[in-house]
């Protein structure tokens, strides 16, 4: 009989590594200092996050008071996140490229109490808001050099730098260590682990409010469906730990399987990190693995002659492996050498391009699309694809390790149910789990609803709110179209409107929207961007203003182009757009826009009766026009 305790907090999925999985010596964390790749045992990060919860007790921080980082990721994150939550603070994180605005509504909305902050940028826009919020007693830089940004400013909370604050814990972690192991064995599943906030369509961020058991049930799903991950493995982090999709598939998943984690120094240098580093698994964006296709692609095609023919070759009997080991089948021993020879000359060349070691990939926040899935697939890297929201602590399904219907977003998670419900009449038409699955089931189409143990507590602060996302029955409400195809969660449209850009933000347009439309300038726009790199948009000017300022007639909105080609127009507007850019987080603000003669109606199919715009109708109408806004050189800002 196994009598190991399980975890069931997050502090106990730790803990629970150093007592069973490795022992303390055993390298935790990888981060680059200077020219080296240093490792962090679990012991030294331990002794860290212990003097970090003395000085925490020391403050006076008590089980349920709220503590931020708005922080890049790095051991840092770890240390606070681990010595906040094992005395049973919550993590409340900001996004760092938040307006200063919308960073004071979440430190006054959650009571943030002290905060740590990564750069001289953000601790600049951290000091600017600080006198507006009341709860926040204590401000602390994780960088040198700090103090010349608060000589002239006046600040009502103290500022002391974390490795001084390290320091002065090591001082006191003696005196409080027996307080911090109570404090640990003292939280509860049910307690609360984070606010994560995230723009609802009105503009007001809401906190989703996390529990412990929200995140220890999810790791301990995940890592019963991808049975392939191990206590061996590296991951290389790189998206945001402030995001749910890193913390819950990275972070604490490694943290539930014994996992390296190794931080990549940015985006920019991701490519040569993932050589360095040489994870086994890593988290990503549709947009990434796009470009990895893309440049593969055009470097087979470019090289010519006999090289293109062998590149166009070997993804041929790629293809034809993949699809054989997909129909169930075992390829036969033609297949096999003739791909060990494709393996040899063009896949494993691609494959050192990622280190060489990846046994997967899992991608999520936006739809991958079918032919990148196949591409990495043929090479023998298979993307797992997932699907889940912040509300669901992430990932409700992911697709198996032995099983790709690409397009797809997997198998719903263990201790999860996923409903498709009819939006009009709140019909199910079918519910499934982890164990239902049916590899023939394609279902009808309607709104994604989910319930178990991966499902939010509800929103900081909002009970209406939360009534309206979750139902008496316990379903949230995702506010996404989707359906089952051969047993998998596909997405098919959001409900909600929002777009997703190709790395993974989330952009509600109407708040966009609405800032632009301060602008007397704008009477109608319609913003695109959904698995885009950047915002673009259609704007329609008022006509009467462009008869004053441009001294139109009649006859000039009367010609059949439907957009307007003016280099005086454009700039015109775009006086306005800049200004008005400010008030946006830098993923928000638009890049291009093309500047639409009449507006948009209900003679023409592009309005409802409510005059809400129909985004299927505009953006297939206006497809062609939308892609030239992505071929043209844009503003960097």
């Amino acid at each position: 009989m196994n009598t190991v305790k399980k975890p069931d907090t997050v502090p106990d999925l730790l803990r629970h590594i150093v007592a069973h999985l490795h022992p303390d010596t055993h390298p935790f964390l990888t981060h680059k200092v200077k020219d080296q790749w240093v490792d962090i045992s679990y012991r030294e990060a331990i002794e860290k996050i212990d003097a970090i919860s003395a000085w925490f007790l020391d403050l006076g921080i008590q089980k349920g008071d709220r503590l931020g980082l708005v922080i890049e990721n790095g051991p840092d994150y770890i240390y606070f996140d681990q010595a906040l939550q094992q005395i049973g603070a919550v993590n409340a994180s900001i996004y760092p490229t938040l307006t200063e605005a919308e960073t004071e509504y979440i430190i006054n909305d959650s009571g943030i109490k002290a905060i740590l902050v990564g750069n001289p940028f953000l601790f600049r826009k951290i000091v600017k808001v600080a006198n507006s919020c009341p709860s926040l007693v204590r401000i602390i830089p994780a960088f040198d050099d700090f103090e010349k940004y608060t000589e002239k400013v006046n600040l009502n909370a103290g500022v002391i730098g974390f490795k001084e604050l390290i320091e002065e814990g090591m001082k006191i972690v003696g005196q409080y260590s027996n307080t911090i192991n109570i404090a640990r064995e003292a939280i509860l599943p049910s307690d609360l682990s984070c606010l994560i906030y995230t723009s609802g369509t009105t503009g007001t961020p809401k906190g989703v409010m996390l529990m412990h058991s929200n995140f220890v049930q999810t790791v301990s799903a995940g890592l019963e469906q991808i049975s392939i991950v191990d206590k061996n493995d590296t991951f290389l982090s790189f998206l945001p730990l402030s995001h749910v999709f890193e913390r819950a598939a990275t972070y604490y998943m490694c943290m539930g399987g014994g996992c390296r984690i190794a931080f990549a120094q940015s985006l920019e240098l991701l490519a040569k990190n993932m050589i360095e580093v040489k994870p086994t698994i890593m988290n990503c964006v549709p947009r990434l693995l796009e470009r990895i296709h893309d440049k593969a692609m055009k470097n087979g095609a470019d090289a010519g002659g006999m090289k293109t023919k062998i590149f166009n070759w070997a993804f041929e009997i790629g293809k034809q492996r993949r699809l054989t080991i997909e129909a169930g089948k075992k390829p036969g021993i033609i297949l096999r050498n003739q791909h060990k020879l494709a393996e040899k000359l063009v896949f494993s060349k691609i494959k050192e391009k990622t280190g060489g070691r990846l046994k997967f990939l899992i991608s999520g926040g936006g739809a991958l699309p079918k032919n990148v899935g196949e591409f990495f697939g043929n090479v023998g890297i298979p993307v797992l694809e997932g699907y889940g929201l912040t509300e669901t602590t992430g990932p409700v399904c992911v697709t198996e390790f032995d099983r790709q219907v690409y397009g797809t977003a997997g198998l719903v998670l263990p201790g999860s149910e996923i409903a498709i419900q009819n939006i009009e009449t709140g019909k199910i038409y079918t519910m499934q789990t982890h164990h239902s699955m049916d590899p023939e089931l394609i279902s009808e189409e309607g709104e994604i609803i989910i319930r178990g143990v991966a499902v939010m507590k509800g929103y900081w602060n909002k009970p209406e709110e939360t009534k309206t996302a979750i139902d008496a029955d316990g379903w949230f409400h995702s506010g996404d179209i989707g359906r089952f195809y051969k047993g998998y969660l596909q997405i098919t449209d959001r409900l909600k409107n929002m777009l997703i850009n190709a790395y993974g933000k989330n952009i509600y347009p109407t708040p966009v929207e609405n800032t632009y439309l301060k602008s007397p300038k704008i009477e109608q726009i319609f913003l695109v961007g959904d698995r885009r790199e950047y915002v673009t948009a259609i704007i329609v000017p008022p006509k009467e203003l462009l008869q004053e300022t441009f001294g139109f007639d009649e006859a000039w909105f009367q010609q059949p182009d439907a957009f307007v080609n003016d280099k005086q127009i454009t700039d015109w507007i775009n006086q306005d757009i800049r200004k008005l850019s400010n008030e946006l987080a830098k993923f928000e603000r638009i890049k291009n826009f093309k500047v639409k003669r009449n507006p948009f109606s209900m003679e023409e199919g592009e309005m409802t009766v409510t005059l809400k715009a129909k985004r299927k109708v505009i953006e297939k109408k206006y497809a062609q026009d939308i892609d030239e806004m992505y071929l043209q050189e844009v503003d960097a800002d």
